[in-house]
């Protein structure tokens, strides 16, 4: 039978093996590609044996929608092959729970006129409401909590510290019109658009106040004044009057105390390159700190070539996504291509997915009991590794994936030993983040997927919930009988209500 290829995996000790060949951490070479520099880069960690990573969270105003989900998959990602080459991995992700568009909700939510679900919502418990959400989509296919995930609110003394340090280095200035808005004047730091490279003069205004008390329109906000109709609770008292923090600002100063003056990775959607991301840099620079070495951005999603949009109707949500397809398949879909590529779904995309990783589920349930019981003697190819070591080449990983799957069925129809393609594709797929949400065991349903069916369900019966409150029982009623039908028995309780699969 010919061997599934070099095996690189872990050993106690700080070593790496490839194959009988011990290996020092410091030899693995990664590399990635810098947006900051547009070029590949060896990665050299700012503090050895560590790799700590910043990557932009949600905005918690509505329902995370597919590019949400890609990108936090798409750092999940990363930092699984980090650990897995031994690297002490730190994430922040962090959540933004106070905005203009939460406020606006929260206010809208208290007219006359309002009608939806959550009337008279306070603008924390609509953020809050919706940060659970976000968790319960993370959660459901299997991307792991970050290290930390601070929110924007909690953190508001380190946001004045940093506009304290602007202001004194020249780069910062209260608003001219009084309003209590703070500025960061982009004429002040030479470095301003080095980032997008572009010249301060090509870009366009900034939206996030009125220019009437900037210096120059581009001009974005540090920190809101307090402006008449905005709920109470959501200003603080601050040097410059009372007011809230700007988005930029939050995202600095939260990376800033997690991870330090210079961190690894920062990362994030392609789409916040401009403006988000450059006003990061460029704030957090002027205030004299280093910031990130490399900044990754992840690729949009489209719908059949097209940029997805509401008012044609080419969406897709991961909830929707869901109720087509097991959570490993939106799993492996959604991190099957490149990161910095374009990901395009079509109405087939699911299918096939779930055509090939159920494949090499099948393949690992078939060979479950060949398999070494140490996991830590479960390695992955060569190949597979430095296609990852490559700037996280997934479809290239994933290519040895399936090329070992196949040749592990071939072993197996053969009668020959299949033990050495079992360790490796099970080794490939659990740093992939796969193996969890597998059915390995023939038994039904993994845990993993009993917790996601359990998030999916809660979220169904937390709609009933609140159908019920407001005595909408043809609403409360017929959301009980969708249940009934997949065979899910409700039983309400003064604690509420809980669920249980019908025997």
């Amino acid at each position: 039978m010919p061997a599934p290829g070099k095996i690189i995996g872990r050993e106690s000790g700080g070593t790496r093996r490839l194959g009988a060949v011990p290996r020092k951490l410091g030899t693995v070479t990664m590399r990635f590609y810098d947006s900051a520099t547009s070029s590949i880069r060896d990665f050299e960690p700012v503090v050895p044996g560590e790799a700590r990573i910043y990557y932009c969270g949600a905005t918690v105003q509505g329902e995370p929608h597919v590019g949400h989900i890609r990108s936090a998959l798409v750092f999940d990602q990363l930092a699984r092959w980090m650990r897995y080459r031994g690297l002490k991995v730190t994430t922040v992700r962090n959540v933004t729970d106070i905005d203009d568009k939460i406020l606006a909700k929260s206010v809208e939510s208290a007219q006359p006129t309002y009608t939806g679900e959550h009337p008279n919502e306070q603008w924390w418990a609509l953020a809050y409401r919706y940060e659970k959400v976000f968790a319960r989509a993370y959660a459901t296919l299997g991307i792991d909590p970050p290290t930390y995930e601070p929110r924007a609110t909690g953190h508001i003394p380190e946001m004045f510290e940093l506009i304290q340090r602007l202001i004194d280095r020249g780069h910062a200035y209260p608003a001219l019109d009084d309003s209590g808005d703070v500025y960061f004047d982009v004429r002040s730091w030479e470095h301003y658009g080095a980032l997008t490279r572009q010249s301060v003069d090509d870009m366009q205004d900034s939206a996030d106040a009125d220019p009437r008390g900037k210096r120059d329109p581009r001009d974005f906000a540090l920190w809101k004044g307090y402006k008449e109709g905005e709920p109470l609770t959501a200003a603080w008292d601050s040097p410059w009057g009372r007011g809230r923090p700007g988005w930029h600002l939050e995202c600095s100063a939260m990376a800033g105390k997690y991870l330090g003056k210079r961190f690894d990775i920062h990362g994030g959607g392609l789409d916040l390159r401009f403006p988000h991301h450059e006003n990061e840099l460029a704030q957090s620079t002027a205030a004299g700190d280093d910031f990130a070495n490399f900044w990754m951005h992840n690729g949009m999603v489209t719908y059949e070539g097209e940029k997805m949009s509401k008012s044609i109707g080419n969406t897709i949500s991961p909830v929707q996504m869901l109720q087509q397809a097991r959570p490993l398949v939106v799993r492996y879909y959604l991190g099957s291509a490149h990161y910095r590529s374009v990901l395009d779904y079509r109405p087939t995309s699911l299918e096939e997915a779930r055509v090939a990783i159920e494949r090499v589920e099948a393949f690992l349930a078939a060979t479950s009991e060949l398999m070494a019981p140490n996991l830590q003697d479960r390695r992955v190819p060569q190949d597979f590794a430095d296609a990852l070591d490559d700037d996280m080449n997934i479809p290239r990983a994933l290519a040895v994936l399936h090329e070992q799957t196949r040749a592990g069925n071939a072993a197996l129809a053969a009668g020959a030993d299949a033990s050495e393609y079992a360790n490796a594709v099970w080794a490939m797929a659990n740093v992939l983040g796969l193996t969890s949400l597998m059915n390995l065991d023939g038994s039904g349903a993994s845990g993993a997927e009993h917790q996601a069916l359990d998030a999916l369900i809660h979220t169904i019966l937390e709609q009933r919930a609140s159908a019920r409150a407001e005595k909408d029982w043809a609403t409360a009623d017929r959301m009980r009988d969708v249940l009934a039908a997949a065979g899910i028995t409700v039983k309400d309780g003064a604690q509420g209500s809980t669920w249980s699969l019908n025997a």
